[in-house]
């Protein structure tokens, strides 16, 4: 499959699988599936004391803006007080309308890119499901209506898991929820059917809402998608949500874009900068991929990372003082605008891949959402830690 259909796919599917697709009921011609046995080790990606999706090597290059390279490493923690959980986005190469629950190298790549860093602050919890698969949202994308998926099969599945967890392993934790994409899809509707002005609520630290639209009233915080569960706008704030899409500052939602846009009167889609709770700007503290794995970089070739011809042998490289973000509110959306802060004269790079790039054009509708994560990595990690210190204080 190529790089290209996995990217663009990625891009709509949270259009295609938001909350309101979830709320309908699974094509007539899809039979009822079993639910999932979550007691079984082989339904989760990741666990707590396992060798699994998120045991694996983080190592970064850290470039500097004088091309200097040094290596940061990784360690997670196995003794972390509280609890992530996470839904990964649409990246199952299956060729049925819903994957099955056999994990592919798509699914540990995305684990790899999106969540495992979370382990240095928290216990990780990664259940498998039978999402909605590239192969329908190619078709979706194609105006085709040949290839119907069950919308509300991956639903289910993630809430059997959380169900579980909850069950067997929370124990009274904290936890943070994490999704991308159709991933956030899934845990917005979780949240709106279990835990929004529920009990269960005193236990969410946070939610990362990301590459989504989450619906808040214009000027407030609160009242749209959630009735309870309002944005975060300081790091000691709990059981509130984080959510943004991201674009680059130059290039800002199109009239035909896919984020940062809710279609109902008097709402705009959330943004929360986690570089900057509160407002306004700040550095970004990225960890992007060096290789391609089908979600962290553009289907342009990257351009190289230092001119000097250095080698960099690590899966992730930061680039501190290089970018800033900012949530912008305006005719063209609600979204965080990312800026390069290029030098041409330093041997650092001057540009950071992540647009989804068909027959060579930037498919500007869509704008960095192969990077949400990745772009804001370790701010929304720096956050996770001060809300865990706020939660165990509390």
């Amino acid at each position: 499959m190529s790089n290209v259909i996995i990217r663009a796919s990625l891009a709509v599917c949270g259009v295609l699988l938001g909350a309101s697709a979830l709320a309908q009921s699974s094509s007539p011609q899809s039979a009822p599936q079993a639910a999932n046995d979550y007691s079984k080790p082989e339904t989760w990606l990741c666990r707590p004391g396992r060798k699994d999706s998120c045991a694996v090597d983080l190592t970064t290059t850290v470039i500097a803006a004088d091309g200097n390279l040094t290596k940061e490493p990784f360690k997670a923690n196995p003794d972390a007080s509280v609890d992530c959980f996470y839904v990964y986005p649409t990246v199952s190469n299956d060729q049925t309308p819903n994957s099955d629950m056999n994990a592919g190298p798509e699914e540990h790549a995305v684990v790899r890119a999106q969540f495992a860093r979370f382990g240095s602050k928290c216990k990780l919890y990664a259940p498998l499901y039978r999402q909605v698969t590239l192969k329908t949202l190619r078709a979706a994308m194609a105006g085709g209506a040949g290839f119907p998926a069950d919308r509300m099969l991956g639903y289910h599945d993630v809430l059997s898991a959380w169900n579980y967890y909850l069950q067997h392993d929370n124990k009274g934790r904290g936890v943070v929820l994490i999704g991308h994409s159709q991933g956030s899809a899934v845990l917005t509707q979780l949240i709106k059917n279990e835990i929004d002005g529920k009990p269960i609520q005193s236990r969410i630290i946070s939610a990362l809402l990301l590459g989504t639209n989450v619906a808040v009233p214009k000027g407030k915080d609160v009242g749209g998608a959630f009735q309870h569960m309002t944005l975060c706008r300081s790091p000691s704030q709990l059981g509130c949500v984080i959510s943004y899409a991201a674009f680059r500052a130059d290039v800002p939602p199109p009239s035909n874009s896919r984020f940062g846009r809710v279609p109902e009167d008097g709402m705009v889609a959330a943004c929360v900068n986690p570089a900057a709770l509160d407002g306004g700007k700040g550095q970004m503290h990225a960890y992007l991929s060096t290789g391609s794995n089908g979600v962290s970089t553009s289907s342009a070739a990257p351009k190289p990372w230092v001119s000097t011809g250095q080698t960099i042998d690590t899966p992730f490289v930061s680039v501190p003082g290089l970018l800033t973000g900012e949530c912008i509110s305006n005719e063209a959306g609600s979204y965080l605008a990312i800026t390069t802060h290029a030098n041409p004269s330093d041997p650092r790079t001057d540009e950071i891949p992540g647009d989804v790039v068909a027959n060579g054009v930037v498919l500007k509708d869509w704008g960095l959402h192969l990077i949400d994560a990745h772009v804001a990595m370790g701010n929304l990690i720096d956050v996770v830690a001060e809300q865990s210190k706020a939660y165990l204080n509390k």
